[in-house]
């Protein structure tokens, strides 16, 4: 800089201004199913504040959002309604997996879950708890900042790519979707993968008292 009334100027790089912008200027896209969702209303408000790290505009509007929070469990009915708000927003966008229902399915290891987001559209930040507390989700949000720090221009087109033949089509293919619904996911596959007879409950006469 220059000494007074003469011109100011500040070097710095291209890629350290635009990051601080996106990271200070997020818009969240609340996708809301559950219990988490209350939790992340209640990071919004007073108490906590999302508001201080420039993310307090709830941007109903996929079209005008940054981040996409699922916050709570993905029936297999509503999965093509996430993947296509997913493919509605603009890049840059990042997707946070709030709570253990997004994240791996959660207590709902049943036909009708999905078990993991993930296997819809791609996550940048998983968020464990049953649910995490608000606090938990601004973490996971400075996570996403920290991850738009690390970010630079020349790596742009690979971190932004997209498949238009990919739009609407989950993020996974098929034999990881049955590896993930399988053994350690929804029991009505666990017979055709893992080869057992029967899932459900032993016969264990000798536990009860006559």
């Amino acid at each position: 800089m220059l000494g007074v009334g003469g011109p100011t100027f500040l070097t710095t790089k291209l890629d350290f201004v635009i990051n601080w912008a996106r990271r200070n200027s997020l818009w969240p896209m609340p996708f809301g199913t559950a219990c988490c969702a209350v939790e992340m209303m209640a990071a919004a408000a007073s108490n906590f504040d999302i508001a201080r790290f420039g993310m307090e505009r709830m941007a109903f509007n996929p079209r005008q959002a940054d981040v996409l929070i699922c916050a709570g469990r993905v029936p297999y009915k509503l999965a093509p309604m996430l993947r296509r708000i997913w493919d509605q927003m603009p890049q840059p966008k990042w997707c946070v997996s709030m709570g253990a229902c997004a994240s791996t399915g959660g207590v709902f290891d049943t036909y009708s879950m999905v078990q993991g987001i993930d296997t819809i559209v791609p996550v940048d930040v998983y968020i464990p708890g049953c649910p995490p507390r608000p606090e938990a989700l601004l973490y996971g949000l400075l996570m996403i900042q920290e991850k738009i720090r690390e970010e630079s221009l020349g790596r742009h087109g690979a971190l932004r790519a997209e498949n238009p033949l990919r739009a609407g089509v989950p993020n996974a293919t098929a034999e990881q979707v049955a590896g993930l619904t399988g053994p350690f996911g929804n029991s009505t596959r666990q017979n055709r993968l893992s080869g057992l007879v029967r899932t459900d409950r032993p016969d264990r006469p000798g536990d009860r008292k006559p």
